[in-house]
């Protein structure tokens, strides 16, 4: 790892709309199936984030880089690269959210490309960074930015579809630099499961099932698991043996233990999963920070909850920060970070 002890995290920038979704809205959505009770306790959303009219997945993506931008004082002319970690579901199909913020924020001399890993991009697309500065002599800056809405496909009257009510939308930002000297990536690891690929996903409107006269109001509420029992079976066998050994993996690249993680920057989750994870871990509560008043954004949540620990004072001079994120795919992934 000495070489990637060079690559750095320069700042972040998030951006969350203003409309927002109650646990009494989504309780009221499922037509009382979920109790608001039940959506806070179980699902742990107290709320979660609605995209607006002017809210769309390259929008936010580009606002939350330019607030980046704005936190970090950073030259958008210095960046070499943009990875975009939006999701597919966005303005314009078949158009590269990468040169759209690329030109909205001005990083002229930047080449842009698009990389997609469901709710694991941002880790992913963090291991691609520091690989590609390590590798590339001319690389010397990447920004990683993006936006994410795909609640906009959840049918709340689909029972099989709780694991997904949290969906929130929003964007994110952060920028990664060569020999910054300071909060620097110590380790990553992801493993992927491609037996999975096709359990959970958006199932009318590709080529496999088009849209025709009769579906359209169907297809755009068809976010669905497509094998739950499947999936469910395969979740139960390997997933969290799978995401331990992401972390274990990664604090081991670091010549680091769980009992040196300072802040678990982890995606939000039901309420029983995120406290059987840190008991697990043996992270107390206060060295986290969980998403309820937030939702789900994603592969955004990752951004989002280390702006968070910075503002709280949890994030600090010397902290380790394990970043662990899991995605449709299936996809487990975690990253260490030493910060200061």
């Amino acid at each position: 790892m000495e070489n990637r002890a060079n690559v750095g995290i320069v700042g972040v920038g998030t951006y969350l709309p203003q409309k927002i979704m109650t646990a009494k809205e989504i309780s009221q959505a499922t037509k009382g199936y979920w109790t608001e009770e039940a959506v806070i306790n179980k699902l742990g959303i107290v709320k979660k984030y609605l995209p607006d009219t002017f809210d769309g997945t390259q929008e936010m993506g580009a606002k939350a880089a330019l607030n980046c931008l704005k936190n970090t004082g950073f030259d958008p002319k210095k960046i070499d690269v943009v990875l975009c970690i939006g999701e597919e579901w966005k303005e314009y199909p078949l158009t590269t959210s990468a040169c759209y913020i690329q030109d909205i924020i001005g990083a002229t001399n930047a080449w842009a490309i698009d990389v997609q890993n469901r709710c694991c991009t941002c880790v992913s697309a963090m291991k691609m960074a520091a690989d590609m500065l390590i590798a590339d002599k001319n690389t010397n800056a990447i920004l990683i930015c993006g936006g994410y809405r795909n609640g906009d496909f959840v049918d709340y009257t689909d029972k099989n579809m709780s694991m997904m009510y949290n969906l929130s939308a929003g964007g994110g930002a952060l920028i990664m630099q060569k020999n910054y000297g300071k909060n620097l990536l110590l380790g990553s690891k992801i493993i992927s499961d491609g037996s999975l690929a096709r359990t959970a996903g958006v199932v009318i409107g590709g080529i496999a099932h088009p849209f025709n006269k009769d579906n359209i109001e169907e297809g755009y509420k068809s976010l669905r698991l497509i094998e739950p029992q499947k999936m469910k079976d395969r979740l139960n066998e390997v997933s969290m043996p799978n995401w331990y050994k992401c972390i274990d993996d990664s604090l081991f690249q670091a010549g680091l233990t769980r009992k040196d993680i300072g802040y678990l920057d982890v995606l939000h989750m039901k309420r029983s999963g995120h406290k059987g994870l840190i008991a697990e871990l043996g992270v107390s509560p206060e060295k986290t920070i969980y998403l309820e008043e937030y939702g789900h954004i994603g592969q955004i949540d990752q951004i989002l909850s280390l702006e968070l620990g910075l503002q709280q004072g949890k994030v600090k001079e010397g902290t380790v920060v394990c970043m662990i994120a899991a995605g449709i795919g299936y996809v487990w992934s975690a990253n260490v970070i030493r910060w200061g």
